[in-house]
């Protein structure tokens, strides 16, 4: 673990603050995606107010919590972007593509940084060209230096350069008595617990109750000792009360700072002095201090005062989210949990389903109530096992997000222009499946914006807009989920692709069809690239990407039009937890097939079953051969009843062909837990997993895609 880390894990001996790292690491994470979507999505050209500050806040709400902690890397980083967003957002600054691109490496350096305290191993991470960067272009207008004298007399925001280290450290001058004021508060008994949090806080001083546990208007006053600076004692604090519930000043007469509280200091004696963050209009400055503040200023900072009116009426709602806090519509759950609760619905479903095979010989008449019992707690089981199996599933959006910023970077390292588009991106996918289908979707776009697209002035040649355009769709089709990566580029040349898999020694006959041809590309080593880059070309890729989507039981299509563009299509199945199978038997033996591979089923007439070349077997249903697959010779089932033969067809369709499986007998459909076998005893050909039966027997789950590449071979 990094030094830094353990640090701020033992800032004291009372409460442990490690306990709250991995909140911190979630929270930073999601500040750090949320800030990288709005400057992806920022217009340079008219940047609107509200995202400025919605990003300046981001960067804000990181730098407070890496301080609490002492991660002071992560705060240095944070407090010099938190100075550039001010003055955009301030209108002292215009936006340029340098500040977006600065702040964007900014945001992965951060990323980096938050790695290693989370003890990734990886080395720290050298900010000090990033740090240059952002003081260049914060100096870089030497017209707005004024509009920040006078309305934030704090020493940080005046010279961002003079302090390197934005985390509670004690000042080189004497310690100062302040006044802090927290509140509202729904419950009052809130103090006590407060003063053992702030007690917590890396040499912030001394804290202590002014107001011997009396309210006025719901607001709470403590006194507090301190070297550290106004700002920075902000930072601290709000990783534990809402900003806006904050108010730092000198030490004043009565309880409750607020304004008409017993006791409170005139507006004209303490307003010079407030010190609530480190300029006058920061998130969450209450609104009687920004009314007031122009007053005790020097006639000077009039007109920069009145430049920003908009300020105070933008803090409302973040003060409102701050008072519904407490009543969150999310709940963090970790993810061993859920796959914890998945397991145990799996094993009430395996129950479930062996009382209902064995009340099947009970007389329904005698035993009613039981009968009622047990329907009800079929149907209960099901709900149960779909609300519980939708809390992993979560958005494609989750996946998607990620492409905006890695085109906008593949393509300025091209020369291309690229749009992307998102279709779809609320559709939902199970967790443990997005996880794995990223990295595949991350080299289809890739590979859209390298090969697909074409340079600007060779579209503009082809009559086509020089912005290329890339589209991520995802939908759901019956069990499945089908995620489209489409692109407006040159497509796929036939003769091209032929002439690279002849000259690489793969049989390419000129009778092949269009998706045969097309399918070349997933072969290992195969690339069509002329030129090989640090992008691409050197052929390792697509081939991967087959690999590990036909793992996940799913399916790769191609589809081009030469001139026109390529569609990329993948299927995969909704979870890999629970599945809809037939089961079918074949012998003593019961097999199940994944009910989103089955076509149909009929029964075996005589003379439709032809044999070709003495030992393949093909079947013809409505004008199309298929192959025949025994499964009673694929897994060797002994047969006790000779003179039984199986008379029944399945046909089952995988990676694009279609196979007739032989069996004894259709024994219905039903819900199956899936159970990994190769973890449990080892790798069987043709078998994708197990399952538990109603009557205690395990039940192999056949791999179709296995048996349909048997079939070809």
């Amino acid at each position: 673990m990094a030094d830094t880390q353990q640090e701020g894990a033992h800032l004291s001996a009372g409460i442990d603050l490690s306990q709250f790292f991995q909140v911190f690491f979630e929270e930073a994470g999601e500040n750090l995606e949320t800030m990288e979507q709005m400057l992806l999505n920022l217009d340079i050209e008219n940047a609107d107010d509200e995202e400025l500050n919605a990003i300046f806040r981001c960067a804000h709400s990181v730098k407070g919590g890496a301080a609490t902690f002492g991660f002071t890397d992560v705060a240095e980083l944070t407090h010099e972007m938190e100075t550039l967003l001010d003055k955009l957002r301030r209108h002292e600054l215009a936006p340029t593509a340098a500040m977006v691109d600065v702040l964007l490496a900014s945001g992965d350096a951060l990323k980096a940084q938050l790695a290693r305290h989370q003890g990734n191993g990886a080395d720290p991470v050298d900010t000090r060209d990033l740090l240059v960067s952002i003081r260049a272009l914060v100096t870089g207008q030497a017209a707005a230096a004024p509009l920040v004298a006078a309305p934030a007399p704090v020493a940080v925001a005046q010279t961002p350069a003079a302090e390197p280290v934005p985390a509670a450290a004690p000042a080189a001058g004497t310690a100062r008595a302040l006044e802090l004021t927290v509140g509202p508060l729904p419950d009052t008994s809130m103090a006590d617990n407060l003063v053992e949090l702030f007690k917590e806080i890396a040499d912030l001083g001394t804290i202590e109750p002014l107001d011997a546990g009396r309210a006025a208007d719901g607001m709470r006053r403590f006194k507090v000792v301190t070297t550290t600076a106004d700002n920075d004692l902000l930072d601290l604090f709000t990783f534990h009360v809402a900003r806006e519930q904050l108010k730092l000043g000198p030490l004043g007469p009565g309880y409750g700072f607020h304004a008409g509280a017993p006791g409170a200091p005139e507006p004209s004696k303490a307003e010079p002095e407030l010190g609530y963050g480190f300029f006058d209009d920061a998130p969450g400055a209450p609104q009687a201090e920004s009314a007031a503040a122009p007053a005790a200023a020097a006639p000077a900072a009039e007109p920069a005062r009145a430049a920003a009116p908009a300020a105070p009426a933008r803090v409302a709602p973040k003060a409102e989210k701050a008072a519904g806090s407490p009543e969150s519509s999310t709940l963090r759950v970790s993810v061993e949990k859920v796959d914890q609760l998945i397991n145990l619905v799996g094993e009430l479903v395996i129950t479930q389903a062996m009382l209902a095979q064995n009340s099947k010989g009970v007389d329904a008449a005698l035993y009613q109530q039981m009968s009622s019992g047990l329907a009800d707690l079929e149907r209960n089981t099901r709900d149960l096992q779909e609300a519980v199996m939708s809390i992993r599933m979560i958005p494609m959006s989750l996946v998607f997000n990620r492409f905006p910023r890695m085109l906008r970077d593949l393509a300025a390292k091209l020369g291309k222009k690229v749009e992307l588009m998102q279709v779809g991106e609320a559709t939902e996918l199970d967790k443990g499946l997005v996880e794995k289908i990223t990295d595949p979707l991350t080299h289809l776009v890739r590979n859209s914006c390298d090969h697909g697209i074409e340079m600007p002035e060779e579209r503009l040649a082809k009559g086509k807009p020089e912005t290329g355009t890339i589209t991520l769709i995802a939908s759901h089709q019956g069990g499945s989920i089908v995620i489209e990566v489409r692109d407006d580029g040159k497509g796929l040349n036939r003769e091209k692709l032929l002439k690279k898999a002849r000259e690489r020694g793969l049989d390419a006959p000129d009778t092949m069809t269009d998706q045969e041809v097309y399918g070349l590309i997933f072969a290992p080593g195969f690339s069509t690239a002329d030129v090989v880059t640090d992008v691409s070309g050197r052929g390792v890729g697509m081939d991967v990407v087959k690999k590990n989507i036909t793992a996940l039981g799913g399916t790769v299509e191609i589809d081009s039009a030469e001139g026109y563009g390529m569609t990329v299509r993948v299927r995969l199945p909704l979870t890999l937890a629970i599945m809809d199978g037939m089961s079918v038997g074949v012998g003593e033996e019961c097999y199940i097939l994944p009910l989103s591979s089955v076509v149909e089923s009929f029964q075996v007439q005589p003379g439709m079953i032809k044999t070709i070349g003495g030992t393949g077997r093909v079947v013809e249903v409505r004008d199309e051969y298929m192959p025949v697959v025994d499964l009673e010779r694929v897994f060797d089932v002994p047969r006790f009843d000779f003179e039984r033969v199986s008379n029944i067809m399945v046909v089952v369709e995988a990676e694009g062909g279609r196979v007739a499986l032989l069996v004894d007998e259709l024994l219905g459909q039903q819900q199956v837990v899936v159970k990994n076998l190769e973890s449990n005893y080892r790798k069987v050909d043709d078998v994708s997993g197990a399952t538990i039966m109603g009557d205690g027997r395990v039940a192999l789950i056949l791999d179709i895609g296995s048996l349909v590449r048997r079939s070809r071979h």
